[in-house]
């Protein structure tokens, strides 16, 4: 298959379609072990006895770590390249996914769940090498492959562990299937040692200067970046309250009060260590060669809030949704009727991304945003008067923009300034999960059609902030270990 890019995707001899087939492999592989428990939950929930509010904490605790650790990643993935971090990533993830099934408690389940939502910061490993390997008129479409084809681990997770708990039979098939996910992450991760590499032959791999944060252009860049941050800690903080006996119960108040001093002693900490990656070389001044804006950072992270937020928190609940909304249907016809929205990944991030290469990356986020506002706003429409499969047509046209926005954000994000690609996908992930929450802390106080249009009604602003985004042209600069400028062309 050869696209209109020129690129083959069954030439394996080619080593950049060889480096995203094993890349967007490993992504799969980490959904597939994030999402491992949701198919098995009626397994465990019945070998625990497990109220409905403990699985609510479970769910809760799946996506709490995964903004921290989107930024912790990014910055080791800058720092030490991402060979070295896929590998360490999938090996690790699969000593976790094995302590979670063999747990012999509710509060290991807890423990083992939690740690597991560091998986799910594997996405912004790839999004570095696959910016190493592609050139700018490729990247979009490559970055939409590895998304999309990655992202689909979660729905084969769905369609397969089931299968595999019966075969093995026995109250404990569910654990034998869970064990079996995180054996296969670890061997693939060493095998992914052995056979990628960080960049093409010859090439540099560029890397920040200092850790610790992202190196502005400015300070009121720099104050904007430290504004950025806020919202990712308050979207911990609401996690933490989710927890609490105000919310599912599995923290006492006295543990809560303590987390959340945490994350404000954590704040002040970033706070300090950006300050101090940035605080020299803004008094020097930041030659003109190396300048970019950080607004475009920021644009990017809000796309994504309202793409994979939005996304995240929608396949949470439309199953329930279809099985309320229509009288006649089971809970298992509602599950498949509602799986058409992940399934859409295989083509809409991809489609996203060679919108992105072919037609202007601006132009194309904005047109898929618009549409996404579009498809929610039908959405919002939807009541018990409705066909089921006009109601299902619909949520996957929805579904289509919303992914193919995804592939648009990340067309653009490895055009911005190499050497901290894997730092700025990692808060463009972040704020992916912060939408998450903040929809689904907004469907806990409203009904369904009042939370669809507040996720267009957020689409619509965003829209009017990508307006502001400027299309990445010329070349970036970047500079070698001995002081040698390298321009690297992002058209």
């Amino acid at each position: 298959m050869t696209t209109s890019s020129g690129l083959n995707f069954f030439n394996w001899h080619d080593p950049k379609i060889k480096t995203l087939h094993i890349t967007w492999f490993a992504f799969f592989l980490t959904f597939f072990v994030w999402f491992s428990h949701a198919p098995l939950m009626v397994f465990i929930k019945e070998a625990f006895d497990l109220s409905s509010q403990q699985v609510k904490a479970l769910l809760i605790l799946n996506v709490a770590l995964t903004i921290p650790a989107r930024i912790v990643i990014g910055m080791l993935v800058d720092r030490f390249g991402p060979r070295l971090v896929y590998s360490g990533l999938l090996v690790t993830s699969s000593v976790i996914c094995l302590g979670f099934a063999t747990a012999d408690s509710y509060r290991a389940l807890a423990l083992f769940r939690f740690l597991l939502g560091f998986v799910g910061a594997g996405f912004v490993i790839g999004i570095r090498m696959v910016g190493e390997w592609f050139p700018a008129r490729q990247v979009g479409l490559a970055e939409g492959i590895y998304g999309g084809w990655g992202n689909f681990g979660s729905a084969a997770g769905a369609m397969t562990l089931p299968t595999v708990a019966l075969m093995f039979g026995g109250e404990d098939g569910w654990r034998y299937a869970l064990g079996l996910t995180g054996v296969v992450a670890g061997l693939y991760g060493l095998l992914y040692y052995r056979i990628a590499r960080d960049t093409p032959k010859g090439s540099t791999y560029f890397k920040p200067r200092k850790s610790g944060g992202l190196e502005v252009s400015s300070k009121r860049d720099l104050y904007f970046y430290l504004a950025m941050n806020v919202p990712m800690y308050l979207a911990l903080a609401l996690l933490a309250y989710k927890l609490s006996p105000a919310g599912v119960g599995l923290l006492s108040d006295s543990t809560t009060y303590i987390l959340w001093i945490l994350l404000a002693v954590l704040f002040v900490f970033q706070t300090r260590q950006i300050w101090l990656v940035n605080k020299e070389h803004l008094q020097q001044g930041v030659p003109e060669l190396e300048k970019y804006q950080f607004k475009q950072v920021a644009i990017l992270d809000l796309a994504y809030f309202v793409t994979f937020g939005s996304e995240l928190a929608v396949v949470s609940m439309l199953p329930l949704f279809f099985l309320e909304t229509f009288s006649g249907i089971s809970a298992v016809q509602a599950g498949l009727l509602a799986s058409g929205f992940a399934f859409m990944n295989l083509v809409s991030r991809p489609t996203g991304g060679h919108f992105s290469d072919k037609l202007g990356r601006r132009r194309s986020l904005m047109f898929l945003i618009s549409g996404l506002a579009v498809g929610y706003l039908v959405l919002s429409q939807i009541d018990s008067g409705w066909w089921v499969s006009l109601a299902v047509m619909a949520t996957m046209a929805c579904s289509f923009f919303v992914q193919a926005g995804e592939g648009a954000v990340f067309a653009i994000v490895p055009l911005i300034k190499r050497r901290m690609t894997g730092q700025i996908a990692g808060m463009a992930g972040a704020y992916g999960n912060v939408g998450a929450v903040t929809y689904l802390t907004a469907l806990s106080y409203v009904d369904y059609s009042t939370f669809f249009l507040i996720i267009a009604a957020s689409a619509a602003l965003i829209v009017f902030a990508c307006a502001f985004l400027e299309e990445p042209r010329g070349k970036i600069a970047e500079v070698l270990p001995d002081g040698t400028v390298q321009l690297i062309s992002v058209e």
